[in-house]
């Protein structure tokens, strides 16, 4: 057909005009020095944005801290022996601490802890858990917003510009008992145990290195963490003498805050149509959709409730905290994108094939073998005082919760206004291409939630109001009575994996370095 046309046109074009017409789309192709001239471009300007970089000059660019109690020689880490990193990331401490003074206890966390960066802050102490329930904290480490990092796809470590460490110590805990290298067998049933248990620990660990009591310290955690982050901080709150440290604030990243049925089922269609054109549905499928929206309640849900200020408590779509009987959107939604593209990933919907290597064994949102699984080798174990004879997994495959699971309610319900109220500052960040948890979900718990004498937000969350340096507007950020919301454009569940500039910056503000968001 095109070789008929091109005949049919000599004629009426001729030739050479023909020709020249080739040539101008030739010359709109990018070649690979124009492209990575463009990509450096792009990280100059990145960097020149990082005010707690770390300082050039040679050595491990960290603050060192000594601690006089002799054990703690026990858990240093010498930084140029870590396995495949390349450089010397500076002395850190690892290994297992006790959750109460008990001579006979069995219960031990894991730990691994690192000191500031040249530019961060002595003053402040960041304590870092993920979620799961039973998923490592050493995922954030190697991951997220620790000092080096290996993440999907990458051949070997590479140094993390943006780790949190540029900021102040950070403290990574596998918790609670039954995550990771963590020992002894889980026994609690609620949140307010696990919080004991977490502060029993930190008691531990205070003793051990004396020199952190009275830092000011931060709170932060990812997904199901979003429950364990507020009841730590209720705890500690109402234990004032239980911690030699000063609780400031805290962060909950991509949290679960309420019911499933909020911050999945009821966005989960609306989603889709965000995004149709990443999960490339056919429209039958779209309208059944559409269809089951419309009779569980959740179609116009959104427009309806949620407003600024709230007309009254929202109600539920239907009778069940989780999903009513046939209105389990998210589930039908889930197995179709796996059906259209098999690496369809809910912690980030960009994702396409192929899957990418993953050094901990969890990419994206199905199991995948890998071998070896860093923290799983041998060496590794022995570099970082980790028990040999446990077999590490990102996530556990024993319920860390006994006796039918976690029995505590949602913290929006409970702890989480106090812990806002008392503390200096408080964010919620959330990735707006998650789909395990869905931010128009988060925002629906916001706004049936009461703080500091109101419910909810009481004026609009603004677009484009969350502007990253270097970068531009890149989401939205709203304060309100000591709570600062964050919505990051392009980032999927682990918001500093996934957007750690942004991630940064958020910490930034947190700790008090920087005035607005």
């Amino acid at each position: 057909m095109f070789s008929t046309l091109f005949r049919a046109l000599l004629p009426l074009v001729g030739c050479a005009a023909l020709l020249r017409s080739f040539a101008s789309v030739d010359a709109k192709l990018v070649n690979k020095a124009e492209l990575h001239a463009k990509q450096a471009e792009t990280v100059a300007r990145l960097k020149a944005n990082l005010p707690r970089a770390t300082a050039p000059g040679g050595g491990s660019g960290v603050k060192n801290i000594t601690f006089t109690n002799p054990r703690a020689s026990e858990f240093y880490v010498d930084g140029t022996t870590i396995p495949d990193v390349n450089w010397d990331i500076g002395p850190s401490w690892s290994g297992l601490l006790p959750i109460s003074s008990d001579p006979n206890e069995t219960r031990k966390l894991f730990f691994w802890f690192f000191p500031p960066g040249p530019q961060g802050s002595l003053d402040d102490l960041i304590f870092w858990t993920n979620g799961g329930p039973g998923c490592s904290s050493l995922e954030g480490l190697l991951q997220e917003n620790g000092p080096f990092q290996w993440s999907y796809g990458q051949a070997h470590p590479t140094q993390n510009e943006y780790s949190w460490t540029n900021l102040s110590s950070i403290l990574y805990v596998e918790q609670p008992v039954g995550t990771g290298f963590s020992l002894g067998k889980p026994n609690i049933s609620n949140e307010d145990q696990l919080a004991e248990q977490v502060v029993g620990f930190m008691q531990q660990f205070l003793d051990v290195f004396k020199e952190l009591q009275g830092k000011k310290l931060y709170l932060t955690g990812e997904s199901y963490a979003g429950m364990y982050v507020p009841y730590i901080a209720n705890y500690i709150y109402e234990h004032p003498k239980a911690l030699n440290l000063s609780l400031t604030g805290f962060w909950v990243s991509d949290p679960v805050l309420g019911w499933d049925v909020v911050q999945e089922q009821i966005p989960a269609v609306d989603f889709v149509h965000k995004y149709e054109h990443v999960f490339s549905f056919n429209q039958s499928f779209m309208a059944h959709l559409d269809s089951v929206a419309a009779r569980c309640g959740y179609a116009g849900y959104f427009d309806e409730h949620v407003t600024y200020p709230p007309k009254g408590l929202l109600p539920l779509p239907g009778h069940s905290v989780e999903a009513d009987p046939g209105c389990d959107v998210w589930d039908e939604i889930f197995d179709a994108a796996l059906q259209v593209n098999p690496a369809f990933n809910i912690y980030r919907i960009f994702d396409t094939w192929p899957i990418l290597w993953d050094v901990l064994g969890f990419p994206g949102s199905f199991f995948q073998a890998q071998s070896p699984i860093y923290f799983d080798r041998q060496d590794v174990k022995q570099a970082i005082h980790a028990p040999l004879n446990v077999t590490w997994a990102e996530c556990s495959d024993i319920n860390v919760f006994v006796r039918g699971g976690d029995q505590s309610l949602p913290p929006a319900f409970t702890v989480l206004p106090n812990v806002i109220e008392k503390s200096e500052r408080a964010v919620i960040v959330h990735g707006l291409a998650d789909f395990i948890l869905i931010a128009e979900g988060t925002r629906i718990v916001i706004q049936n939630m009461t703080w500091n004498g109101q419910q909810g937000f009481q004026t609009p969350i603004q677009n484009d109001s969350f502007v990253v340096d270097g970068m531009g507007a890149l989401g939205t950020a709203h304060s309100e009575r000591g709570l600062t919301y964050f919505e990051v454009a392009l980032s999927g569940h682990m918001v500093p994996q996934f957007s750690p500039k942004a991630a940064f910056q958020i910490m930034e503000y947190l700790m008090g370095f920087r005035e607005n968001p």
